[in-house]
C-alpha cells in the first residue's frame, strides 16, 4: 500500500542562478581550452551535464502537488507552490488538489418500494493523498464518477421516495440524514482513491415519467383527505361551541331530535366545498 511522503525541492530561482552561472562557466573553458583535450573534454562533460540539470525545473501551481518517480518508482509529492528543482530523470505528474464538482446524470432507480424514480446527486470531493489517487487506482477521476453513481443508485435503493409518517426516513421528506448518509456510502467507496468527500446532495428527485401522473393523483387525493380532516375537526368543534353558548345564555330550549337537526344542518353548511344558500322558515320548528 502506497501513502504519500511529503518531499521539499530546492528552490527554482536559486537553481536557475547556479545553471545559469555553471552553463557560462563551463563554455568559457570549452572556449579558453583551445583545442587542448584536458580542457575541452572536461568542458563539454560539464556543459552536458548542466545541459541535463535544465530539465529538473518545474513549476507547482497553487493547491496542486507534483508526484516524483525515479524510473518507476515513487520518490515523494512536492507541494510547496512555486518554482522548484528536482533530479531532472524524475517524473513528474502533476495532481490537482482543488475542490471540485461532480455532478450525476440523472439516473433511472426502482426505490425500496419499487417505484420507478429518477434521481440526480451532486459531490464535491478533493484529493487529500496524492500517491494513492495516482497508484491505487487507474483514473482517480473516471474512478470518482463511477463510484459516486453506484452509491446513489444503491441509496436510491434503499429508502422510499416519500414517507406516510414522520419517522420514516424518505428521500424527499428526509434532506439532511439522506445528504449524511450518501456522503458517507460515498467517502466509503471513494477512500482507496485519496480522496475526500467534503459533501453530497440530492440535485434531482422526481417519479418517473409512466407512473408521475398516478403519483401525483395519489398525493392530491391524500392532500384533499388532510385537508377534509381538518375542516371536518373544525366544524365539530364549532357545532359544539355553538350548542353550549345557546345552552348557557338560555337562547332556545332544544330537545334532542333538534339538537340533531342543529347539528346535521351546520355540519352540511360548514363542510361544504360550496357556500351555502340560506332559507328563512317563518313558521314553528314544530
Amino acid at each position: 500500500m502506497i501513502q504519500e511522503i511529503k518531499r521539499t525541492a530546492p528552490n527554482g530561482i536559486m537553481a536557475l542562478l547556479i545553471l545559469f552561472i555553471a552553463q557560462v562557466a563551463t563554455v568559457a573553458l570549452i572556449v579558453i581550452s583551445k583545442g587542448s583535450p584536458a580542457l575541452m573534454i572536461p568542458g563539454f562533460i560539464g556543459a552536458l551535464l548542466v545541459f541535463i540539470c535544465w530539465f529538473g525545473v518545474f513549476m507547482v501551481h497553487p493547491n496542486e502537488a507534483k508526484v516524483l518517480q525515479l524510473f518507476g518508482k515513487y520518490v515523494g509529492t512536492v507541494e510547496d507552490p512555486g518554482l522548484r528543482w528536482a533530479n531532472p530523470f524524475f517524473q513528474k505528474a502533476a495532481v490537482s488538489k482543488r475542490v471540485r464538482n461532480f455532478e450525476s446524470s440523472r439516473m433511472k432507480v426502482n426505490d425500496i418500494s419499487g417505484n420507478p424514480i429518477e434521481i440526480g446527486a451532486v459531490v464535491v470531493w478533493q484529493v487529500i493523498d496524492t500517491a494513492e489517487a495516482v497508484f491505487r487506482v487507474d483514473d482517480y477521476e473516471d474512478f470518482v464518477s463511477i463510484q459516486s453513481e453506484a452509491a446513489i443508485r444503491n441509496l436510491a435503493m434503499s429508502y422510499p421516495y416519500d414517507s406516510k409518517d414522520d419517522e420514516t426516513v424518505a428521500l424527499r421528506s428526509s434532506p439532511t440524514e439522506i445528504a449524511d448518509n450518501l456522503k458517507r456510502e460515498v467517502q466509503d467507496r471513494l477512500e482507496k482513491a485519496g480522496v475526500e468527500v467534503i459533501e453530497a446532495r440530492i440535485s434531482h428527485l422526481a417519479y418517473a415519467p409512466e407512473i408521475a401522473n398516478a403519483m401525483l393523483r395519489r398525493q392530491q387525493a391524500s392532500a384533499i383527505i388532510d385537508a377534509r380532516q381538518l375542516i371536518v375537526e373544525g366544524a365539530v368543534g364549532m357545532v359544539e361551541q355553538a350548542l353550549d353558548r345557546l345552552e348557557e345564555r338560555n337562547v332556545v330550549k332544544l330537545d334532542e331530535e333538534r339538537k340533531a337537526a342543529m347539528v346535521s344542518n351546520l355540519l352540511v353548511v360548514l363542510c361544504s366545498d360550496e357556500a351555502a344558500q340560506p332559507i328563512v322558515n317563518t313558521g314553528s320548528l314544530y
